[in-house]
């Protein structure tokens, strides 16, 4: 297969990445202006941010919406299989012309000075959702908030924060209170936000901000509640009760997550096919994703295959949750993290669960934890556990073991990505 012609685009886009990361606005901003101001002729936006479930959250009102007869934009990152997964137009991943066209757009205005890779496909993409007709548009922080490359949309249709977590210190804060903080830096003036579960001192972060800005919150617990009930989801609010199927996003979690969704869909006045249509309707791949077809379920059909993206401790427990309410099974980890996250502040959550790991690399990625590391990290919380080439021989290793085994392929949207790619 011939390499298309957008990833030289944004291979010249990574060159000019600036030495450090400093969060600003400043040169999005300069770009937006070059191209025209194209946050100014978006349709209307619903601003997400948070440190998990953005993306269930994200797909499950896309579901919705689309449920409904609207024609939604989203904007997600990062990709896992390819880059055209983050923009889509009107329910469709952007095209490859199209992609190209945007991308050039953004360089030839630019002109050589340096800008972060998310500042530059970010402007291409507004540019993007500008260009074409659409009822919605869906846009996921990247990072943080606060001094996102998302936060230039003056005034959003809605906005919603799911949980929030320790995550991406050295950027956001060390305190909860600190990142919930730049989390709620996408609050504008008298916005209504959409609020996922939260603890106390997150929520106490963005009330403060809510009340200085006069932002209605839709809080859970408050406003709304979800919660399962004999095989289905129950979802309350002031306009009533909704009792629908549960999520088809597989994971307890998922409950929140899809209740953070419907109160989303509840405020931009959608009725209850809608809603129905979140739950049923919703695909997000990577989010303990059942792998029955491939390569890898070829070469072991009594093994039970899944797939996380999941990176931090927050998410680690989601997972954890979910593998407790599996029917009993041998559980082993093909593991891979980043240098940046703590092996085993990630495995705690997990530990009970597994009865053997195997530490990866992750293939071209300078930023990947030795799998030595891994392993190490893992034998201390009592998990069997060594290292391995890759995921192929992890599995072949496994699976010549326990032929029967539960394998979950986890810690890594980055190593999820790749395995999404080489199974097909």
């Amino acid at each position: 297969m011939s390499t298309p012609a957008s990833a030289g685009l944004l291979a010249r886009m990574m060159a000019l990445h600036p030495s450090e990361i400093d969060l600003s606005l400043e040169r999005t901003y300069r770009l937006l202006d070059a191209l025209g101001r194209p946050q100014d002729r978006l349709p209307p936006v619903i601003h997400i941010a948070g440190t998990n479930g953005k993306g269930s959250t994200l797909a499950m009102i896309r579901a919705g919406l689309e449920a409904a007869g609207q024609r939604v934009h989203c904007y997600t990152s990062p990709h896992l299989v390819r880059f055209h997964e983050r923009i889509v137009l009107a329910g469709h991943e952007i095209s490859e012309p199209a992609l190209c066209a945007f991308l050039e757009r953004v360089l030839t205005v630019n002109d050589g000075r340096p800008v972060t890779f998310f500042e530059a496909t970010t402007c291409a993409a507004f540019a993007a959702f500008a260009d074409t007709p659409a009822d919605a548009l869906l846009l996921e922080v990247g990072m943080g908030g606060r001094m996102d490359t998302t936060n230039v949309v003056e005034a959003p249709r809605l906005s919603v924060i799911t949980p929030v977590a320790l995550d991406h210190q050295a950027f956001l804060g060390n305190t909860l209170a600190e990142i919930a903080g730049e989390k709620a830096g996408i609050l504008k003036r008298g916005v209504p936000c959409v609020l996922g579960r939260q603890e106390d001192e997150a929520l106490e972060a963005i009330e403060a901000r809510a009340t200085r800005l006069d932002v209605p919150l839709i809080a859970r617990g408050q406003h709304w509640h979800a919660w399962e009930e004999r095989g289905r989801l129950v979802f309350q609010d002031e306009r009533g009760l909704l009792d629908l199927p549960l999520p088809v996003l597989p994971g307890p979690h998922q409950i929140d997550n899809a209740g953070t969704a419907l109160a989303a869909l509840r405020a931009l006045g959608r009725d209850e096919a809608a809603c129905e249509g979140a739950v049923t309707g919703a695909h997000w791949p990577a989010r303990m994703q059942r792998l029955t077809r491939g390569p890898l379920s070829d070469a072991a059909p009594g093994a039970e295959i899944w797939l996380d993206g999941g990176h931090n401790p927050h998410a680690a427990q989601a997972i954890a949750t979910t593998l407790a309410g599996l029917p009993p099974r041998p559980t082993c980890l093909i593991f891979a993290l980043l240098r940046d996250r703590d092996p085993a502040a990630f495995l705690a959550p997990l530990a009970p669960h597994v009865a053997e790991l195997r530490a990866v690399p992750i293939p071209d990625e300078p930023k990947a934890n030795a799998p030595d590391v891994l392993a190490e990290a893992a034998r201390a919380l009592g998990i069997e556990a060594q290292a391995a080439p890759d995921v192929a021989a992890a599995f072949r290793d496994i699976t010549a073991r326990n032929p029967r085994a539960r394998i979950l392929i986890c810690g890594s949207l980055y190593q999820a990505g790749g395995v999404l790619r080489e199974n097909g």
